[in-house]
């Protein structure tokens, strides 16, 4: 077991291990300081990982050749410790990588649905085996997986895409580390896929459908996929299940569509997760379409969408000679019909539904995704940006005008007028002004008291004019008229 230590002439730290039965002391310029100490630790706790597996390159590791020793020094049948004898043991009884794939893969795929198997199928046979197939399972090293990684980033990709995506990646990465973790439980050494993070994928793109798009959609497309971009559009339902739906899963006399099926590359195939499973409820549009829609293929398919021979819609097709021309020829960006079960869930909850029930609706067992996913698009059709709080303090704040307080006339601007021996008329009683209090469920009026400045008492005076401070100021003083 090596250990880190300092020079107690210079307080330097220095890594002490054993390699090949020597003993090495390998210098540093480091403090002896816990984040240093630390930092050594780790790179010394890999190093002896290396050496229990044999794959330690001293010379690639310091940059300089392995110190020569005097083999006087050196005992017997030291050339190993007994742990790395053990780990070279264990990696030496490991089978071919191939025989291993085969034999995981089969222990495995009871436990995946249809497509799921072709897909790992997929990535063994095309990028997998024939990198490592051929070579011992224990000799595989995190070098390899890494350059592995690297060559895969620099093949073409689907589409438009000049490289390989960090989905793509990723998902031929998965199979192959589950193989490697197995591997090292199974033969007790350390998995060469430790500390191999994912790499970073770029967040998928939501682009919803406007309303004004989405009657474009319908009134432009042709007049047989009517019915489906509206049930589409209408019912958040996946590529899969509307493709997949059959007229037994649809009730009309309680209008719910049941999701119980899936088309998954042109086969039947059981639901994406345990969540899509669900009853959605028809709007009236969703009704009416699927009326019209069971008069043309109620008898020709069980399928609700087919083609002529009554086969459920292939997707490709659909794509190629419908959805993309369709896009074209409105002029809109293109982008995937997955955006219009997007579209939908926007709709929702633009419309107030319960957060709870669009997830319902759209598969998902919680609110998490319906909120990260589709909530930032709601102000927009809405209008819920702020101005919620102004009609809250609209409706409960009555901005009452304030009448600006008349100045005192001076004495020697007061009138003078002989007593009148007529009899003066008692005052008329003023009415009692009203304040409107309270919210939009309860609303009463409530007296005001006015003081004999004809002011509530608790509110704060009126500013005087600047126009009748100045009035003031020059009846006061001579100097005004002096200028003048």
């Amino acid at each position: 077991m090596g250990s880190i230590r300092s020079r107690p002439e210079t307080g330097a730290l220095f890594m002490d291990f054993k390699f090949l039965g020597q003993r090495l002391r390998e210098q540093t310029t480091l403090a002896d300081n816990p984040a240093n100490r630390k930092r050594l630790q780790k790179a010394l706790d890999k190093i002896e990982t290396d050496i229990a597996l044999g794959t330690f390159d001293y010379e690639k590791t310091f940059g300089k050749s392995l110190p020569e020793r005097n083999a006087k020094d050196v005992p017997v049948n030291a050339e190993l410790n007994p742990t790395a004898m053990a780990a070279q043991a264990a990696v030496a009884q490991t089978p071919n990588f191939r025989e291993f794939a085969n034999q995981w893969f089969g222990e495995s795929e009871v436990t995946w649905r249809r497509s799921y198997k072709i897909t790992q199928r997929g990535a063994l046979d095309k990028y997998i085996l024939p990198n490592f197939g051929d070579k011992q399972l224990g000799m595989v090293t995190k070098a390899d997986v890494l350059a592995f990684r690297a060559t895969l980033s620099k093949l073409k990709g689907r589409g438009k895409n000049v490289t390989m995506t960090a989905r793509r990646i990723n998902a031929i990465m998965k199979p192959l580390r589950q193989i490697l973790n197995e591997a090292a439980d199974r033969f007790n050494y350390n998995s060469q896929f430790r500390s191999i993070k994912p790499l970073r994928m770029k967040r998928s793109e939501v682009m919803p459908f406007t309303m004004a798009e989405v009657q474009l959609l319908i009134t432009t497309v042709r007049v047989d996929f009517r019915p489906y971009i509206k049930t589409r559009i209408f019912t958040a339902m996946r590529t899969g299940e509307v493709n997949g739906l059959k007229w037994k899963y649809v009730d009309f006399e309680r209008r719910l569509i049941y999701v119980r099926e899936s088309i998954v590359l042109g086969e039947e195939d059981e639901l994406k997760t345990d969540g899509s499973m669900r009853d959605i409820q028809m709007s009236q549009i969703v009704f009416d379409t699927l009326k019209d829609q069971y008069e043309i293929t109620g008898k020709l398919s069980e399928y609700v969408f087919c083609n002529r021979a009554g086969n459920p819609i292939d997707n490709k097709n659909f794509i190629n000679r419908v959805w993309a021309p369709l896009l074209r020829h409105l002029g809109l960006e293109h982008r995937k019909a997955y955006q219009m079960r997007h579209t939908c869930a926007t709709l929702w909850l633009a419309s107030g539904e319960s957060p709870e029930w669009i997830a319902k609706m759209l598969g998902h067992t919680t609110t998490e995704m319906l909120f990260r996913v589709y909530s930032r698009y709601v102000p927009n059709l809405t209008r819920n940006d702020g101005s919620a709080m102004d009609r809250l303090l609209t409706n409960n704040f009555v901005a009452t005008p304030v009448q600006p307080k008349q100045p005192t006339p001076l004495p020697s601007q007061m009138p003078v007028s002989p007593p009148s021996q007529e009899k003066v008329a008692p005052p008329t009683p003023t009415p009692t002004p009203i304040e409107v209090v309270g919210n939009a469920r309860e609303v009463r009026a409530v007296p005001v008291s006015i003081n004999a400045d004809g002011m509530k008492p608790e509110s704060q005076p009126p500013p005087i004019s600047w126009v009748d401070m100045a009035n003031s100021w020059k009846s006061n003083d001579s100097s005004f008229d002096t200028a003048a």
